[in-house]
């Protein structure tokens, strides 16, 4: 297997700079450059990178484990260092997202890069084999996507995006290092807008926000249903949006709504959330977002403020009150807690409050959009279910999601309701199965999956030495 020992990253942004802080992290030296400035003398010609790696090491959470881990990243820029990726076993391009940008800085790197060297690209929104469209076989045969998600050293999922004439070795050395030396969980994707973590995840935000509306609900009913009583992370909707910034959600809603055609294409950015984008309101990084704190008379920071989406005012944060959702809350089984707040325990269904219907229409809705993915995004649902677990911190995918939920009795609903029913879960129901995943005592995972491309069960696969 082709070991790597030496990588460079291009462009010193965000993303850039905290890749290369990663690979310090597993002692990993790199090289991190941009362009020159315009009009720079010659002290300040890796200005750009330089920034970009000093903005690493104040970067809160910390991206370095230690700050003296700086000294393996050699910071540089494209008109004089790009001679040195000749003795680098890894190329990440990380540069701003325009095609031409990218293909001007990947011709140079074509003409000096050594052959076999692998080149990937951390894209989330261009398609990666159009990127290197009419490059030499060589390059194109180790040019892949490897998607990390921000901030790198504490985000595990890292999705890979083959191209159709990439290399199976090269594809198989990054994935092992980068789970071995980085820490990563890797999901092989496939070359789609958004890939999947991002396709599903803003489907879902675009829903969640869609049926607030609808059912009249607040910020904070919201977060308190699509947090921890369904197994999601504390931070649920509004607050993760604000962790991760209005901006950047708006820039992933904006790829998908340009590029993706499919049965949702009817969602969108509401008008309180395009308003907030207008008034710079982005979440954490402005100090105000869904949510703002506040510092009381004595100085000391006080409660966390919450806003009217339909005001767009900010109040103190009022504690949602649902019967249900209480009631769920002493129930420590995920699945069992999922079918008394949707009302389906026992295989039937029973009359459910605002909370139920909300959580009934949000994870209907989700499980038809997720199977409806497949092949689409990805080969197999096991991958779909990794990615959210691994890059949303969800505790379990849509597909384990709606085995905990009872999928015969939430499709028996679905039908009785008139919702559309995904092709893919008929096919499940018609082979005589009734759920997704099974128990397999006999593979190192301890499950096996339902594949929909040969209609068996497939034995659920971890990277060697996981049990």
């Amino acid at each position: 297997m082709k070991r790597i020992n030496k990588v460079a990253v291009l462009g010193a942004g965000t993303m850039g700079a905290r890749i290369a802080a990663h690979f310090a992290n597993a002692g990993v030296p790199s090289y991190l450059l941009d362009i020159v400035p315009p009009d720079a003398d010659v002290p300040a010609r890796n200005k750009i990178a330089a920034a970009g790696l000093d903005a690493a090491r104040k970067a809160r959470p910390a991206a370095f484990m230690d700050p003296s881990l700086a000294r393996f990243v050699t910071v540089g820029n494209f008109d004089d260092d790009l001679k040195k990726l000749a003795d680098v076993d890894w190329i990440i391009e990380a540069v701003v997202e325009s095609l031409d940008i990218k293909r001007g800085l990947l011709r140079k790197v074509e003409a000096i890069r050594k052959p076999g060297t692998i080149v990937t690209t951390n894209t989330s929104g261009l398609p990666v084999g159009k990127i290197a469209e009419g490059f030499s076989d060589d390059f194109r045969w180790a040019w892949f996507g490897t998607h990390f998600f921000n901030p790198p050293r504490y985000m595990r999922l890292l999705e890979l995006i083959p191209t159709p004439e990439a290399d199976r070795a090269a594809i198989d050395a990054v994935a092992h290092f980068c789970d071995v030396r980085l820490g990563k969980g890797v999901v092989l994707a496939k070359d789609t807008p958004n890939f999947i973590g991002n396709r599903i995840g803003t489907f879902s935000v675009l829903n969640v926000m869609r049926l607030m509306q609808e059912l009249d609900l607040s910020i904070e009913d919201v977060d308190a249903l699509t947090g921890q009583a369904v197994g999601w992370p504390k931070s649920a909707t509004f607050r993760t949006i604000d962790l991760v910034g209005l901006d950047i959600l708006g820039h992933v809603v904006g790829n998908m709504t340009t590029n993706v055609h499919d049965e949702r294409s009817d969602l969108h950015l509401p008008d309180f959330f395009t308003q907030m984008l207008q008034r710079k309101w982005l979440g954490d990084k402005t100090k105000g977002g869904f949510y703002k704190k506040t510092k009381g008379p004595d100085g000391k920071e006080d409660e966390r403020l919450a806003l009217d989406w339909k005001t767009l005012e900010y109040h103190p944060r009022r504690k949602p009150k649902f019967a249900a959702l209480d009631m769920a809350k002493n129930i420590e089984d995920t699945g069992a807690r999922l079918r008394t707040l949707l009302g389906v325990e026992g295989g039937g269904t029973h009359k459910v409050d605002k909370a139920g219907a909300f959580l009934w229409s949000a994870l209907s809705d989700l499980w038809t959009y997720s199977a409806n993915r497949v092949p689409e995004i990805s080969d197999s649902l096991v991958e779909i279910d990794r990615a959210m677990r691994l890059g949303f911190n969800w505790e379990l995918g849509p597909f384990e999601l709606w085995d905990a939920a009872g999928v015969e009795a939430t499709v028996a609903r679905m039908k009785k309701e008139g919702k559309p029913v995904a092709a893919n879960v008929e096919k499940l129901l018609a082979a005589g199965r009734t759920t997704w995943y099974t128990d397999d005592t006999t593979s190192p995972s301890g499950r096996k999956y339902w594949e929909l491309g040969t209609e068996n069960w497939e034995p659920v696969q971890v990277p060697a030495g996981v049990w």
